[in-house]
């Protein structure tokens, strides 16, 4: 925490307005929409609900295929499930995100045209989004950005989640910021974003009695979060730096015996874990290192290797499944200092 969020707290429980939307809603996405430069946001209960309203929103439906990164975590492809369309998913490049490359390979061969593509920018790196951006807009893809790993976060000075259609931030317990849970969803279109708010208030029509046409959720953000995400976004800039420090850190503590995640160039990530690949099997390092107190974890588990989608279409060449066998998550808290990341080292370095 930042140290100014109980403060904000206590303004919300004077104002007595506890409950779903208030004054600090509002100030969280204005604090989102001026650092972004994006023009519409708005503050959800998590970043798997904003990535199922920009779904939602673009007409996406059963029998609808939709393109997604592989290499990420399920909370990016669920909402896929939610409006019964099928995900296709494509692997991962050098740089560990998606492959530009292997998108269009699979847009010239495949028979049906894809309604929207899931770009997750993984571990807080940027993903080649000029190069995925011009594929979409070539195909009339829909383009949505799964940032929730990656706020703060830019390629060419440009900020990560307004390259596409549509962003998603996620501000859970375990990300660069969190309110213990939020999700904020941008986008270029005020009509699509408008229509995501109201989806995310049950759907109701502008009656002083409850009047449905169409269903909705209930996924708006309390007060309550919100005045802790107010705080925190004050801090982002100070937290980039931070895990970009401790990222230095293990470079300079573990040298060339590891490969890090890279920065595309003009890139610059947010680090938010630092990663590695060890060209070796992990499992045996895991239990090592859970045994000094210290927890560690493999990469994300592609998802055409889940058991749930063991008969979905992929286009992958087996980059991300090499990466899940070798690779690790390191601890990467901004509270860390430099001892505690040579400890870590150690355990790594000690064969």
């Amino acid at each position: 925490m930042s140290g100014k969020e109980l403060q904000l707290i206590e303004k919300v429980f004077e104002s007595n307005y506890i409950a779903p939307l208030g004054e600090f809603v509002t100030k969280f996405e204005e604090s989102i929409k001026s650092y972004t430069s994006s023009p519409n946001a708005l503050a959800l209960n998590s970043g798997t609900s904003a990535i199922h309203l920009a779904l939602r929103v673009s007409g996406v439906g059963a029998g609808d295929f939709i393109l997604a990164s592989s290499f990420t975590f399920i909370g990016s492809i669920a909402p896929i499930l939610y409006v019964g369309a099928t995900p296709i998913f494509i692997d991962s490049d050098s740089s560990w995100n998606l492959s530009p490359e292997l998108l269009e390979k699979f847009l010239k061969e495949f028979h049906t045209q894809p309604k929207a593509l899931i770009v997750t920018h993984l571990y807080g790196q940027m993903a080649d989004m000029e190069r995925i951006a011009d594929i979409c807009k070539k195909y009339e893809i829909v383009l949505i950005e799964d940032s929730a790993e990656s706020l703060g976060a830019s390629l060419n000075g440009k900020q990560s989640g307004t390259f596409g259609d549509f962003g998603v931030f996620s501000f859970n317990g375990n990300k660069i910021l969190t309110t213990s849970g939020a999700g904020i969803l941008i986008g270029k279109d005020v009509e699509k974003i408008e229509k995501a708010k109201f989806l995310s208030t049950q759907a109701k029509e502008d009656f002083i009695h409850y009047e449905h046409k169409e269903f909705g959720y209930n996924y708006r953000l309390s007060n309550v979060l919100a005045s802790i995400g107010v705080a925190q976004m004050e801090v982002l800039s100070e937290r980039v730096e931070k895990r970009r420090q401790i990222f230095q850190w293990y470079r300079e503590e573990l040298g060339d015996e590891v490969e890090f995640m890279p920065e595309i160039p003009n890139s610059k990530g947010n680090r938010w874990l630092t990663t590695v690949n060890l060209k070796r099997d992990t499992n045996s390092l895991v239990e090592k290192f859970g045994k000094e107190g210290i927890e560690v974890r493999p990469l994300w588990k592609p998802m055409h290797l889940q058991p749930l989608f063991k008969d979905a279409i992929s286009e992958v060449d087996g980059t991300s499944e090499k990466l899940f066998e070798t690779g690790l998550c390191l601890p990467s808290g901004t509270a860390m200092s430099r001892e505690d990341v040579k400890r870590v080292a150690g355990v790594l370095n000690d064969k």
